[in-house]
């Protein structure tokens, strides 16, 4: 705004003489205040100059008026009337509002009119006296016109107007040559004196002007700075002493300003130190030398909270030299340091769990191997992999993914303790360091700790969530002695563990490599085989237990690898689980069962296993639909096989899939009930068309003693109850068939009607369009488990022994070779092993083969040591 003003054209106009002695209207920087300003101080001092006036009076004796003389009682009149209008109007707030040079032609005429009525007054006085003498008239007028002169100081122009009244009144009163020649002559002195000085006035009231403004400037910028908070401002006297303080600075510690004048300006600060940036070369030592120093980073000493300040400051000197204190300046560094701290702990802590992130933890590894006194340091690396963490993710979203994580790291904190370091290496995968070393009892009991409680229940967003956790670990110095050493070698025991099933803990082991390398060998195959359709789909058929005639075939996905040969599904599915292959491969299997299944005669389904990823897919059920509107398959004739996995995350998004896939009319079957979680109540809610019994239950139900037959009643029991069909996998032998039926499943799958065939076959059977009637074949009753073994035993009878070779073996009986025609019922006692020897009895005998049965039950787990000989 001062810029436009100096180059607006009225203000660049040429000053005048007029403008110096203030009586016209200034347009330069500076208005006429040099000389209006002084006009309040003159009022305030012209009761001296009245005052003087009359104790000259009293000193001459004039203060006696005749009655008859009324022009010198007119005279006083006037000249108490214009004192008192100059001790008073100049007060007056309106008068003081008056432009300059106004001012300045309202005083002159008043000046003018005291100095002409005071020496009008003192000449008539002294002329009714008739005995003064002209030196004395002038004297009595000159006395006060010094007087005025000395009052009114550098306005002389209005000692001027004072002067010109007194020389007026010289002149009507006929005073004499010599007073009209002493105030002419003063009066000419002041006229040159008032022109020469004007203008340097003028110049010098200009500068102090534009030194005021930018003084004021300078103020309002510094206390805006203030205002802002950025900054605040100090002041010291040469003993160190406060002297001023920024108000801002004052409310930040919450103290009154005046309790820190007078103090110590060390007082509120702590000492620098080294970490701090400052080094040696301390606040104190500053201060103390008298030098200079900037951007000094301190702590705040008075203050409830801490808080970092930067100290900037100069030491002030006069113009001799003289030390006078210090002036400075001061910025707040703590958000700047809290931004820094939280940077620093961005860079080593996980920023959703606030576990140590995958650096520090890289940092803390490579220190607790470090080498000390020459021998490598020791330790446990255990490396955590979340079971079924995706699938949480894929159904409820990645803030609940984020929730679980939180409540994960948590309970793993809350299990490891002070034993050790938890870090989160990033996604669902966590590490555990435990320094020093660790027994492997202690470490196993830990493991199972940390796998029990992470498969306890979350509740995230009200749903009950349910994963698990597997773990792999390796140990310093026996797996590693580098940081890179251990994570390797414990990443492949957990690969192991999740192998086995997950859940479970593994340490690592040497052959570990070659497994690993076998897995990765195994994917690349996959990928390849799916691209170049290597993988083909085999039908085993479900039988009516009623009719006995085939009402579907269950798809089974089969891999011929071209030097492996047949590699078992439960081999290469947890690879395409966990490869994320699982998906193009279930709707490979969907889209290949329903093309087959159209080929079919009407009234036989398929059945297509469903993953727990492709059921947490939401666009399943269109690849449903559109699998089905290729095949020109009626919904109905499509079962869709789903496990207990997908009731984790039992959620609106579950039922809401259901529903879905129901709409479509397609069957919804249970597949492997009761092997994973409770199902009851699932079953109560979830639209299910059958339930299929696990052949675990279905093998051994007919033997003598099992339990499984009245798990298996139970089970159908509950179907029926329900509306639900049962099936029951893995029927094997004539037994088991005979028992199903008796329990009262209504369809039957398993070796006894046939195993897994080519859709070639499928054809086949069912050449002509018909539903053909299903042969059970198979074993008369169920066995144990057999174990293909060669082992060589020493057969003792009637006090002779000989020597047979076993080719396998169950826990009641065995197969051995190496005897001939050995009559049936014949008894011997068989020498297994070097503690174990067992009575048996000849059931069959062919050449030099015979099969025997125990006459009590073995534990083959004893067998495992190592034999006595292998047969040649």
């Amino acid at each position: 705004m001062s810029l436009k003003r100096a180059s607006s054209p009225e203000l660049s106009r040429p000053a005048t003489l007029l403008m110096a002695l203030g009586l016209t209207r200034s347009g330069t920087d500076v208005a006429a205040t040099w000389i209006c300003g002084s006009f309040l101080h003159i009022a305030r001092l012209w009761p001296l100059i009245l005052l003087s006036k009359i104790c000259v009076m009293l000193m001459l004796g004039l203060l006696v008026f005749r009655p008859q003389d009324w022009t010198q009682f007119l005279l006083f009149g006037l000249m108490f009337l214009v004192d008192g209008a100059l001790m008073i109007v100049p007060r007056k707030d309106r008068f003081r509002r008056l432009r300059p040079h106004i001012q300045t032609w309202a005083m002159l005429p008043m000046l003018f009119l005291s100095g002409l009525s005071y020496s009008a007054w003192i000449a008539g006085a002294l002329g009714w006296t008739q005995n003064a003498s002209p030196a004395l008239t002038a004297l009595s007028q000159l006395v006060v016109a010094l007087l005025v002169a000395c009052i009114v100081g550098d306005r002389r122009l209005l000692g001027m107007s004072y002067f010109l009244g007194v020389l007026v009144a010289a002149l009507i009163g006929s005073a004499g040559l010599i007073p009209i020649g002493l105030l002419s002559s003063g009066l000419l002195v002041m006229a040159v004196a008032t022109v020469r000085q004007a203008s340097v006035d003028r110049d010098r009231a200009m500068a102090m002007h534009r030194q005021d403004l930018r003084a004021q400037r300078s103020d309002r910028l510094l206390q805006e700075h203030e205002r802002s908070g950025r900054g605040w401002f100090w002041e010291t006297d040469r003993q160190g002493n406060l002297t001023y303080i920024s108000d801002t600075l004052c409310e930040t510690l919450k103290l009154p300003c005046g309790s820190l004048i007078g103090r110590a300006f060390t007082d509120i600060l702590r000492p620098g130190d080294r970490q701090a940036g400052d080094g040696e070369r301390t606040l104190g030592f500053h201060l103390s030398a008298r030098t200079g120093f900037s951007e000094i980073p301190v702590c705040a000493a008075l203050s409830k909270e801490e808080r970092w300040w930067s100290i900037s400051g100069q030491p002030v000197f006069n113009e001799y030299g003289q030390f006078h204190g210090f002036r400075g300046s001061g910025t707040d560094l703590t958000e700047m340091r809290r931004s820094q701290a939280e940077v620093t702990r961005l860079a080593q802590y996980d920023s959703l769990t606030g576990l140590a992130n995958r650096i520090q933890m890289l940092r803390s590894l490579e220190q607790a191997v470090a080498a000390r006194h020459g021998r490598p340091g020791e330790c446990t690396l255990m490396m955590l992999d979340l079971d079924r963490f995706k699938s949480v993710n894929d159904s409820l979203g990645h803030p609940a993914g984020d929730a679980l994580l939180r409540q994960v790291s948590q309970r793993l904190q809350r299990v490891v303790g002070d034993k050790g370091l938890v870090g989160r290496q990033g996604g669902d995968e966590f590490k555990i360091l435990l320094p020093r070393h660790h027994d492997k009892n202690s470490l196993e009991l830990l493991a199972k700790a940390i796998i029990a409680t992470v498969a306890e229940p979350y509740n995230i967003e009200g749903t009950s969530v349910v994963i698990g956790v597997s773990i792999g670990m390796s140990m310093s110095p026996q797996d590693g002695v580098t940081a890179e050493a251990l994570i390797r070698n414990a990443d492949l025991a957990l690969y192991a563990a999740k192998g086995d099933g997950r859940g479970v803990h593994r340490f690592y082991a040497p052959e570990m490599h070659a497994d690993a390398e076998d897995r990765r060998k195994l994917e690349e195959d996959l990928r390849h085989a799916l691209a170049a359709d290597g993988l083909h789909l085999v039908y085993q058929p479900v039988v009516s237990s009623r009719t006995e005639r085939i009402t579907g075939y269950e798809a089974l996905l089969r891999w011929n690898h071209q030097t492996r040969g047949p590699i078992s599904p439960a081999l290469f599915i947890p690879i395409a689980e966990d490869t994320g292959l699982i998906g193009p491969l279930g709707e490979w299997v969907l889209r290949t069962a329903c093309l087959d299944a159209a080929q079919w005669p009407e009234g036989i389904r398929v059945a297509v296993n469903v993953s727990p990823t492709q059921f947490a897919n939401p666009g399943f059920p269109s690849t449903v639909m559109n699998a089905l509107a290729a095949a020109q398959l009626t919904p109905e004739r499509l079962e869709l096989e789903i496990t207990e996995s997908v009731f984790l995350n039992d959620d609106s998004d579950t039922d809401s899939m259901f529903a879905r896939l129901k709409s479509l009319g397609v069957r919804l079957a249970l597949d492997d009930f009761g092997t994973g979680y409770s199902s009851l109540g699932y079953l109560k809610k979830a639209p299910f068309d059958k339930i299929k019994i696990d052949q675990s239950f279905v093998r051994g139900a007919a033997i003598k003693g099992s339990r499984n037959s009245a798990i298996i009643k139970a089970i159908v029991s509950l179907a029926e109850a329900l509306d639900m069909d049962t099936t029951a996998e893995g029927a094997e032998t004539q037994d088991e068939l005979v028992l199903i039926r008796q329990l009262g499943c209504s369809h039957i799958q398993g070796y006894i009607y046939g195993r897994p065939m080519p859709m070639e076959d499928v054809l086949i059977a069912h050449r002509g369009g018909v539903t053909t009637a299903a042969v059970p074949k198979g074993y008369r009753s169920s066995r144990p488990e057999r174990k293909t073994m060669l082992r060589t035993v020493a057969v003792h009878h009637d006090g002779h022994s000989y020597t047979g070779r076993v080719r396998n073996i169950s826990e009641t009986g065995a197969l051995i070779e190496g005897l001939w025609n050995v009559p049936v019922g014949t008894s011997f006692s068989v020498e297994l092993s070097d503690r174990l020897v067992v009575q048996a009895t000849a059931r069959w005998s062919k050449d030099d083969r015979m099969g025997v049965v125990f006459d009590r039950s073995i534990d083959l787990a004893s067998l495992r040591a190592q034999p006595r000989a292998l047969a040649s």
